[in-house]
C-alpha cells in the first residue's frame, strides 16, 4: 500500500538537496566571478535601472496595443455592418 509517511520525507529530502545546491552554485558563482564586487554591483545596478525604464514604459506600450486592436475591431464592425446593410438592400 501507499505509505503517505514517505511522500513529506521525499520532498524535503528533495528541498534540503535543492537548497544544498544552489548555495553551492552562489558560492563557486561568487568565488569564480570575473569581476571584483564593486564592478559586479555596478553592472547590477545598471541592469535593475534598465529593467525599471522597461516597466515604467510598459503601461504605454499596452495602451497603445489597446487602441490598436480597438480601432481594428471597429473598422472591422463597420465593414461588417455596411455589408450587411448592402446585401439587405439587395433582398
Amino acid at each position: 500500500m501507499f505509505n503517505k509517511s514517505a511522500a513529506p520525507r521525499g520532498f524535503g529530502s528533495f528541498l534540503g538537496v535543492f537548497m544544498l545546491g544552489t548555495t553551492a552554485g552562489a558560492v563557486a558563482a561568487l568565488l569564480m566571478a570575473p569581476r571584483s564586487g564593486r564592478e559586479t554591483r555596478a553592472q547590477l545596478k545598471s541592469a535593475a535601472l534598465g529593467l525599471k525604464r522597461k516597466v515604467e514604459r510598459a503601461p504605454a506600450a499596452i495602451r497603445a496595443a489597446g487602441d490598436r486592436t480597438l480601432k481594428t475591431g471597429v473598422a472591422a464592425y463597420e465593414e461588417a455592418r455596411d455589408e450587411v446593410t448592402r446585401r439587405a438592400d439587395k433582398v
